[in-house]
């Protein structure tokens, strides 16, 4: 067994309309697209896991990092243009965290490896922006903005050369933090 946990399941059910109402879809690790299961989803409740969330489909456009609770309204809750579209657990990991940031696309500029959440880059670093990385350990969010605000985007293992071709286009992270929820 790996050290992210992959025999937890998590569950999270989809509902049509807000406040859980209309027909539901109910998805146990990732989706790509809803649309052939549900028309729209407007709520969710997750039972277990965690899950990002995206208001498109293929794991693309805006995310939303969600853990264990009733989003009765994800348009308001989560200042969501669209309703969800796709969604991907996230394994838990147990274990330490390590991540690379770079200041330039394809590992250039200036870099830092992290282990440790980063409220602001620019403070602790000294970097305008963050525009590659390398996710060694672990699972993280980052953030366009510092204190962990703004836009994020859910990193996992592997590298990341350049953030447009992930659909990220201008775009800048900021601040940087694990997911260690144990949903």
């Amino acid at each position: 067994m790996s050290n992210t946990g992959m025999n937890m399941r998590g569950k999270i059910t989809f509902y049509e309309e807000k406040n859980f109402q209309g027909r539901s879809y109910e998805c146990m690790n990732e989706c790509s697209d809803m649309s052939s299961s549900l028309s729209r989803s407007q709520s969710c409740r997750v039972e277990s896991g965690c899950f990002m969330v995206y208001d498109r489909s293929n794991y693309m456009g805006n995310q939303y990092f969600m853990k264990r609770g009733e989003y009765s309204d994800c348009m308001s809750m989560m200042g969501m243009r669209d309703c969800i579209k796709s969604c991907r657990m996230i394994p838990m990991h147990r274990g330490q965290f390590r991540m690379k940031i770079y200041e330039k696309e394809n590992f250039g500029g200036q870099s830092h490896e992290m282990m440790e959440d980063c409220d602001n880059v620019m403070d602790r670093y000294r970097m305008n922006e963050c525009q590659s990385c390398n996710v060694m350990d672990g699972h993280w969010l980052m953030y366009e903005q510092p204190q962990f605000r703004g836009k994020m985007m859910y990193m996992r293992p592997g590298e990341y050369r350049n953030f447009r071709d992930m659909g990220m286009s201008g775009q800048r992270f900021m601040s940087m933090r694990r997911i260690t929820d144990s949903c």
